[in-house]
């Protein structure tokens, strides 16, 4: 996925809260993955500038994402699961 591509992933999903769910549900690593970058690099200050609709948006989004938990999210661990070179394993009794 390009920076392009990943960038409208992350946007998409943090519009719908409910999407990025559905990624970790459906393990859909590397959207998951593109999401945390995007959000952990914030949004661009320069955007307040050109688009500041936009920018106050993505802003928001960006605040209820971290908001919701997504602090959490291990973007190492989530990438090397996208890449493959880690399986989940089940821990518990069952």
């Amino acid at each position: 996925m390009n920076a392009r591509e990943e960038e409208l992933v992350a946007r998409e999903l943090l519009a719908d809260p409910d999407a990025a769910l559905q990624c970790f549900h459906q393990k859909r690593w590397a959207e998951l993955a593109a999401l945390v970058r995007f959000a952990r690099r914030d949004v661009p200050v320069e955007l307040a500038q050109t688009d500041p609709a936009l920018y106050r948006m993505l802003r928001d989004q960006v605040t209820r994402f971290f908001l919701r938990g997504g602090d959490a999210l291990c973007l190492e661990r989530i990438e090397a699961l996208a890449s493959g070179q880690v399986a989940l394993k089940k821990e518990g009794p069952f």
